[in-house]
């Protein structure tokens, strides 16, 4: 190789070097700039938790039977006292039909033992009466102690006649009420055959098919009353002092992230978990969206209070250098590194007490990292 070529390819890579140590150390990198000045910070506490209704319970039979009939599925809405099922009910419908006919037996048997009982009571007052006549006769001479005795033996047999009968009226009574009761407990199955719904509510899921075995306890339907949905979030115990009912919130669904919806808080968990230290936090969803689900996650924003004249900054301007928090300001054109004293958080802003002024210019790289003390920047 030539001494030109040398030289030229000696200057070629002195210049390859400069050109990076310039871009490295000297060239000033592009930033995004915010200014600081006085604002109002709006605090919230955030929590995480899933979809839920306050009224919900899962349709089911109170006796054992066969599904023949479904009315209603999954998504449809449902009012109070309107048959969503039927179970099969023709060996029941026999039941019943033997229970009446046990009643009816029961009865006409009850009429004829009343009937004895009359029947008894007059021979009693007839005995009764003969003897009275008999003893009659007897003052008068008419009548010897035979007479006297037979017309005794037959008052005890009328007596004894009377208290049969009138115990098999109460044993008759007896058993028609126990037909009666049974004929009840029959209806009162034939009834249970019919499945209603127990209030005005959405199905939100169902369990079982026409043709399944169903019994007492097991689910057919999932249903929900629609009058009070919530999210139900596990908040971090240490911001339980600062929330109370009736506190404004915005529910952010995962299938919505940027349409919050409106919400209030409606009631306040009094159990912590002792793993995560959290409790729940129920917040109302005060308009439901198109496309919803029980159990789908979201995250709820409660406010708990509102702070005017605070210098609050972007929470994408706080970066961490050695275990401290703090922010970059543009000084001369170079970045500047100041830790920083934090205050109250809002949704994407946090309150700084200490480091900074009104009028400061804070500084960010879309490239984490890119920053360092006294680097040069220019702001775009």
């Amino acid at each position: 190789m030539s001494i030109a070529r040398k030289l030229f390819f000696y200057i070629i890579v002195l210049v390859g070097v400069s050109f990076l140590i310039y871009s490295k150390l000297f060239r000033p990198i592009p930033v995004v700039g915010y200014e600081v000045k006085a604002s109002q910070l709006v605090v919230e506490v955030m929590g995480i938790g899933t979809v839920q209704a306050r009224t919900a319970t899962s349709v089911s039979p109170k006796i054992q039977g066969r599904l023949i009939e479904l009315n209603f599925d999954q998504d449809d809405r449902v009012t109070m006292g309107e048959i969503v099922a039927r179970l099969d009910d023709a060996d029941i419908l026999r039941q019943v039909e033997i229970a009446e006919a046990n009643f009816d037996a029961a009865i006409a048997g009850l009429d004829r033992l009343k009937a004895d009982e009359v029947r008894a009571q007059a021979v009693l007052r007839q005995v009764k009466r003969e003897i009275q006549r008999v003893r009659m006769a007897f003052d008068q001479g008419a009548a010897n102690e035979s007479e006297i005795d037979k017309a005794e033996e037959q008052v005890a047999i009328a007596q004894a006649d009377l208290a049969r009968t009138k115990a098999g009226s109460a044993e008759g009574r007896m058993l028609s009420i126990a037909a009666e009761k049974t004929l009840e407990y029959q209806r009162a199955r034939l009834d249970d055959t019919i499945i209603k719904a127990p209030f005005d509510g959405l199905i939100v899921r169902r369990d079982r098919d026409e043709g399944s075995i169903v019994v007492p306890g097991s689910g057919i339907y999932s249903l929900i009353s629609l009058d009070e949905i919530w999210l139900s979030a596990w908040v971090d115990e240490t911001a339980m002092a600062s929330l109370s009912p009736d506190q404004p919130a915005r529910v952010v669904l995962r299938s919505q992230p940027n349409e919050p919806l409106s919400g209030h808080v409606v009631r306040l968990g009094r159990e912590t978990d002792p793993e995560t230290r959290e409790f729940i936090v129920d917040v109302m969803i005060e308009q439901l969206p198109t496309h919803w689900a029980i159990g789908q996650r979201g995250e709820v924003y409660i406010e708990t209070a509102r702070l005017d004249d605070v210098l609050a900054v972007p929470m994408n301007f706080i970066q961490m250098i050695e275990g401290q928090r703090g922010v970059y300001i543009a000084r001369q054109g170079r970045a500047q590194w100041t830790p920083c004293t934090f205050g109250a958080q809002g949704r994407d802003t946090i309150e700084i007490t200490e480091g900074i002024s009104a009028g400061d210019t804070l500084i960010r790289t879309p490239k984490q990292g890119a920053l360092r003390d006294q680097k040069k920047v220019v702001i775009q």
